[in-house]
């Protein structure tokens, strides 16, 4: 700890360029101590952190060119700032730096010493500061930077900076109101002809008032963030007195706005940026709230309360290049004509977290310079179905531009085939967290210039070369991780082979990338996979796609005829599991918890937990059940849920009523799965038990089951008589202990 700057007794240090003496117990300054540096040029000398309390004539004269002075960190009281600034008269002080000096008033005299100087930035920031003498800055006329962000100025009057017409950037953030409204007259910054950018984030005072900014005829940047002003309601008078300024961005971010009327911007003509975003705003957007702004380039609007489109919203801004409209609760886009169809310069839109689930095919015609396109955390899954009613809604085509587009997030189990088509030019495509199993064949065929993919936590479970060869070609950036992989030769051999030879980038490959099938690689990561076996196999998978189409055209033409092709395609697919070596499941049973997973409509509940729960504690023998309503896994999906708990049983249980067939969960997930399980697995693992009458007819046209399928002491029915009940609890013992083995 240095008491003194004092660091030799000649000249010496010609070349010193920063001289850092902080945080010692320099506790004054004298000439003497400063002589050793009076042939150099100093750009920086801090004394900040010291407890300065003289500054001794001549002192700061001894260095031979002073540029710039730190004395952060100090006590400085009205009388030794002004000693201060008395000593640094006729010096080459250009930068005076006196954050956090516990300056609290500045008087006409503080800088008086610094007229004959030509500093050109003052920094006053954290000290306290409440009051400000009119003409206070009047004797630094050369000042371009002055800062007092985080002071607790009480009033502005139009004398305040009088004599700053060269300052050009001024910074009042967190320093105006406090306990209570600062007040800010009019005319007050009238002095500050040149200056190009005001902050004035985080204050407080009484709001804006008609000649607030008047005269701030070279504005560029006026920053109004997170300001506590009571400006609820923009109109086209709140901003009249900035009409002469070249104003190119306006941020009004968390600024309690909750409705912007008709020309609420016309005055700012020359605008290029608008920010309003996490405000209150809850209204219909009309075409004119952005009339007048014929330069604007960005609009801000994200995170309010709501916002709803007219076909008219944007006519007036067909200038804007980015719009950026994140949640608004802004449910609907199926508006005819598009709302974008004047924004024909748009190079970013971002609609995500609205929750949209009406859109439109054509909302995004004419949008040919569309760069980015953020659709993310919406509910567009129904509209890329093939059961759509007018089939599915091809909203991407004809962005041919596009070389970023964000689906995240929106429930989707289904892609068409033509969704990307077209789209040549696409660079980077996110859809993790979808429910995506099954991808179709040229898929991608149209992207050529791919280098980004995210397909995280989805269910794929195959990466086949037909759909993802042409891809991985361009593909420098790859997220796949968080999926069911099927490690087996035809479903992942391909995908580790280009994964054990690809530069692209792949992260967290050995923890996210995790094989689900079959039981022997369950739980380990894919590059462990042993690929060796599926080497051998290219001409006998030859003859498996010759012969398997081959079947597939008899059994087309048998259905035609005969209608019973099913009872073919069955055994057909629990052969060819057979050939392809999955392991009988009866073999592995270090995996099985339960006897039986029960399928069952929400409104038969009642039914299982009284004819069917009871089971498990009474007999000599034990039985335990799956039942969703009681057993499913706590603090994941419900969908991974219901997957880890059906393979975990021996079989799987359908209570069959006319509730079951008409519950469309039950429907299009359990049912597709229990099945699938089974025939992948070559495992006769299902139960049948029926409540209702229904014909078989119905059985196959809405669960896809038909009687035939399964074994027959495997399909049971409820005995309309209650003294043949434990017959048929005894039949279902019998079932649910026989072999699981299909044949």
């Amino acid at each position: 700890m240095l008491p003194s700057s004092k660091l030799g007794l000649q000249q010496q240090l010609q070349k010193l360029q920063e001289l850092r003496l902080a945080s010692n117990k320099i506790n004054q300054a004298t000439k003497e101590d400063f002589g050793f540096l009076s042939n150099t040029s100093l750009g920086l000398l801090d004394l900040s952190s010291n407890p300065l309390q003289k500054f001794m004539p001549g002192c700061f004269h001894a260095i031979g060119y002073l540029h710039t002075l730190t004395l952060e960190n100090i006590q400085l009281s009205p009388n030794l700032a002004e000693t201060l600034c008395s000593e640094l008269s006729g010096t080459g002080i250009r930068t005076l730096m006196l954050r956090n000096s516990h300056l609290s008033r500045i008087s006409k005299t503080t800088f008086r010493g610094l007229q004959k100087t030509n500093l050109t930035v003052l920094d006053l920031s954290k000290n306290d500061l409440s009051v400000i003498e009119n003409y206070a800055f009047a004797t630094v006329p050369h000042l371009e930077y002055l800062s007092l962000e985080e002071n607790h100025i009480a009033n502005l009057t139009p004398q305040t900076f009088s004599g700053l017409s060269n300052v050009k950037f001024l910074n009042v953030r967190k320093s105006l109101g406090g306990t209570k409204h600062s007040t800010i007259e009019d005319f007050s910054f009238q002095p500050l002809k040149n200056l190009e950018n005001l902050i004035m984030d985080e204050n407080s005072f009484s709001g804006i008032t008609e000649h607030m900014f008047f005269g701030l005829i070279s504005l560029k940047y006026l920053s109004l963030c997170r300001c506590s002003i009571g400006l609820k309601t923009i109109t086209n008078t709140t901003f009249s007195s900035l009409t002469d300024s070249p104003l190119i961005s306006i941020n009004l971010t968390e600024s309690g706005i909750s409705e912007l009327r008709s020309g609420a911007f016309s005055q700012l003509k020359h605008l290029k940026v608008l920010e309003v975003g996490r405000n209150n705003i809850d209204q219909d957007l009309t075409g004119d709230v952005f009339k007048g702004l014929d330069n604007i380039e960005v609009i801000y609007i994200s995170y309010n309360k709501r916002l709803t489109l007219t076909s008219d919203s944007f006519r007036f801004v067909p200038s804007l290049q980015r719009l950026l409209m994140r949640k608004l609760a802004m449910t609907n886009l199926d508006l005819s004509p598009s709302p974008f169809r004047a924004l024909q310069n748009l190079t970013v839109l971002d609609v995500s977290n609205n929750n949209i689930a009406n859109i439109q095919e054509n909302i995004f015609d004419g949008l040919l310079n569309l760069k980015i396109l953020n659709l993310e955390h919406n509910n567009l899954a129904r509209f890329w179905k093939s059961a759509n009613p007018g089939g599915p809604v091809l909203f991407l085509k004809g962005l041919r531009g596009l070389n970023i587009i964000r689906l995240s997030y929106n429930g989707l189990d289904e892609i068409p085939l033509a969704a990307f088509k077209g789209l040549s030019q696409l660079k980077q495509l996110e859809l993790q967290s979808n429910m995506l199993n099954l991808l179709r064949p040229s898929l991608f065929e149209d992207q050529v210039s791919l280098t980004v993919l995210n397909l995280q936590k989805n269910l794929i479970t195959t990466v086949e070369k037909y759909v993802f060869g042409p891809l991985f070609k361009t593909i420098e950036h790859l997220y796949m991780g968080f999926n069911p992989f099927d490690c087996t030769c035809e479903s992942i051999s391909f995908f580790v082979n280009w994964l054990n030879s690809t530069k692209a980038n792949v992260s967290r490959l050995r923890l996210d990338y995790i094989c689900n099938t079959p039981s022997k690689y369950h739980g380990i990561s894919v590059m462990e996979f042993d690929n060796a076996p599926c080497k051998d196999s290219a001409p006998f998978r030859l003859l498996f796609i010759l012969t398997a189409s081959t079947v597939l055209v008899i059994l087309v033409v048998v259905m035609a005829i005969h209608l019973q092709g099913w009872r073919i395609q069955f055994y057909w697919n629990v052969s060819v599991n057979r050939i392809l070596g999955f392991r009988d499941i009866d073999n592995i049973k270090e995996h099985l918890i339960y006897d039986g997973y029960i399928i069952n409509a929400k409104k038969d509940t009642k039914w299982v937990n009284r004819n069917l729960i009871p089971l498990e504690k009474n007999g000599t023998q034990f039985l335990k059940f799956c039942f969703e309503e009681r057993d499913l896994d706590v603090g994941v999906s419900e969908l991974e849920a219901i997957v880890n708990s059906m393979q975990s049983s021996r079989k799987v249980i359908f209570v069959v009523t006319h509730h079951l067939l008409k519950d469309p969960w039950c429907r299009r997930f359990k049912v597709h799965h229990a099945l699938y399980q089974a025939i992948e697995q070559s495992r006769d693992s299902i139960i049948l038990i029926f409540i209702d009458d229904i014909p078989d007819y119905k059985l196959h046209q809405t669960l896809r089951l038909r009687r035939g399928m399964f074994k027959s002491n495997c399909i049971l029915d409820w005995p309309a008589q209650n003294e043949r009940l434990n017959a048929f609890y005894q039949k279902l013992k019998v079932a649910l202990g026989s072999s699981n083995r299909a044949g």
